[in-house]
């Protein structure tokens, strides 16, 4: 199932729009404003938040140019933001199925649990209009403040199933199943917040 994938065709596979890409991870990286990122020593950061658009969805994430993955595994190290930086909750986003702007999965990881703040730290469905929970509310929080997290996405598009595990745990909050969008792309950044990325690691197969 896991196979990789040459830079090259890599390139090829998503337009690239002038100044807004970025080279991170060994793949390229489409972002909605490129100083919003900055790479260095191998770590990936997202320097300014912005607000949400409307529809309530995220936009402030970096797209990689890769195939569209029918089945697909992220690996990554994530940090949010120092809580004490600014008096606010703080979370990162996972997004998959990408297949445009308006219609794609992610998972939110947050210092909140559902249980505290509904449109924190689950999985979520974007289809034309504002995002919508697909997951249970069941679970702790998945993010501690200031700290490195171990993260793994395990996505089946034949299935629909999505399972994520922060720090090797997992819980109803982080699996769902969605079977209205199949194979897309991959996706990192925040709903609204700041956050660093490393040791990213995507492999999957390819839709044909």
């Amino acid at each position: 199932m896991t196979r990789g994938w040459p830079l090259a065709l890599v390139l090829l596979s998503m337009p690239a729009r002038a100044g807004d890409a970025i080279e991170a991870f060994g793949l390229r990286w489409q972002t909605p404003v490129r100083a919003d990122w900055k790479y260095e020593g191998g770590v990936l950061h997202l320097l300014t938040p912005r607000p949400s658009t409307e529809p309530r969805r995220p936009s402030q994430y970096a797209l990689a140019a890769t195939p569209e993955y029918i089945k697909v595994q992220i690996e990554a190290e994530v940090m949010p933001e120092p809580k004490q930086v600014r008096n606010r909750r703080n979370s990162l986003i996972l997004v998959y199925a990408w297949r445009d702007q308006d219609h794609f999965n992610y998972a939110h990881l947050s210092v909140d649990s559902a249980r505290q703040a509904a449109h924190h730290n689950g999985i979520f469905h974007v289809y034309g209009g504002d995002r919508v929970r697909i997951s249970s509310e069941e679970g702790p929080h998945t993010l501690t403040d200031g700290a490195w997290h171990k993260v793994r996405l395990v996505y089946d598009g034949t299935t629909g199933r999505v399972d994520i595990w922060v720090n090797g745990q997992t819980s109803p909050s982080m699996r769902a199943v969605d079977m209205s969008l199949g194979a897309g792309k991959i996706g990192i950044g925040s709903f609204f917040d700041m956050g660093s990325f490393r040791n990213v690691r995507i492999t999957g197969e390819a839709a044909r």
